[in-house]
């Protein structure tokens, strides 16, 4: 697993990436959950896109939540739009794996997912998880839709989402970080 440790104040500190396409939810995730204020770089819009949102994320968004005294996470948040990718491998350098949040009030975004999920995947093996934003929970239906869109094989989680509710968005950080765990078992496991 390709992954950058660093040190700090005697505790671990990972980064984890939130991307997904435009509109999804990403920095509101980041917001919801950060215990500082979140460092955004975004820019007011002003194409056709202006109608879902006034601003974008044009590099990054940065927040850090402390889950004990020997494990901090710093979250970056990706920008949405296509015409920002190459921030996405910048963002990706080192990270412990990764969060794909989607909308799911908005499918016709399905495919724009499925184009930031092929890059992430070639650019890291690492552990992920797709979040469903705006979901009370993900039915069958859903499921099946989203995991043959995206080509999620099984054992990767997807997770509803409220990106404005705090447990909400732990329960994502928590699947990621169960994840992330299973594989480190599944490679001590190997050799």
């Amino acid at each position: 697993m390709a992954t950058r440790k660093h040190r700090r104040h005697g505790g671990q500190a990972v980064k984890i990436v939130v991307t997904g396409p435009f509109a999804a939810g990403k920095t509101t995730l980041i917001r919801t959950i950060s215990e500082i204020t979140v460092l955004s770089t975004e820019r007011g819009i002003s194409d056709e896109t202006r109608a879902r949102k006034a601003e974008t994320t044009v590099a990054m968004d940065f927040g850090r939540i402390t889950i004990d005294r020997d494990l901090v996470l710093y979250l970056f948040g990706t920008p949405g739009q296509e015409r920002f990718d190459f921030m996405w491998e910048i963002l990706g350098e080192g990270m412990l794996g990764y969060v794909l949040l989607v909308d799911g009030t908005r499918p016709e975004t399905d495919p724009e997912a499925r184009t930031i999920l092929d890059a992430f995947r070639g650019m890291a093996r690492v552990p992920y998880v797709v979040a469903v934003n705006r979901s009370g929970e993900i039915d069958p239906d859903t499921d099946r839709r989203l995991r043959a869109e995206l080509d999620l094989p099984l054992g990767v989680p997807l997770v509803a989402c409220d990106a404005t509710d705090r447990d909400s968005v732990k329960n994502v950080l928590l699947a990621l970080l169960y994840s992330v765990l299973d594989e480190l078992e599944a490679e001590v496991a190997h050799g």
